[in-house]
């Protein structure tokens, strides 16, 4: 399975936030959609970073205004990406080699969509169910 078809299915809304946006309204955004990140971008197209729910808590510790500094002082750049025709392995394995959980997806340098680590497994489970299924029905009736 390729990101393409995990979008497909998925869609490709991704919401984003301007650097100068406050850590607290970021939290707010994260807690309203129920989303583990977001990518920072000032015109919605150009990915310039992202931030998650990781980066806001170890920058808790360090920070006592953190809830009212930009979030472009605590995002994630530069940001990996992938691209509709990465398969779902090569996604598990770049997210599992650099401990991320979200990537953003990239045509031509811009915003396509995001696909979380809870999208790659849950379509590579269904991907293995499927193969499951039709080796059953082979070896049950030879089809």
């Amino acid at each position: 399975m390729r990101v393409a078809d995990i979008l497909r299915q998925k869609g490709t809304h991704t919401a984003t936030v301007p650097p100068e946006a406050s850590v607290n309204q970021v939290v707010e955004l994260l807690r309203e959609y129920g989303y583990g990140a977001l990518v920072v971008s000032s015109d919605g197209s150009t990915i310039e970073g992202i931030v998650s729910e990781r980066d806001i808590v170890r920058a808790l510790g360090l920070r006592s205004d953190l809830l009212s500094i930009p979030v472009s002082e605590i995002m994630t750049s530069p940001v990996f990406t992938c691209e509709p025709t990465d398969r779902t392995e090569q996604l598990m394995a770049q997210m599992t080699e650099r401990r991320i959980r979200h990537l953003p997806v990239e045509i031509d340098g811009k915003l396509s969509g995001l696909v979380s680590i809870g999208d790659v497994v849950k379509y590579r489970v269904s991907e293995l169910e499927h193969e499951t299924q039709a080796m059953q029905e082979y070896i049950q009736h030879g089809r």
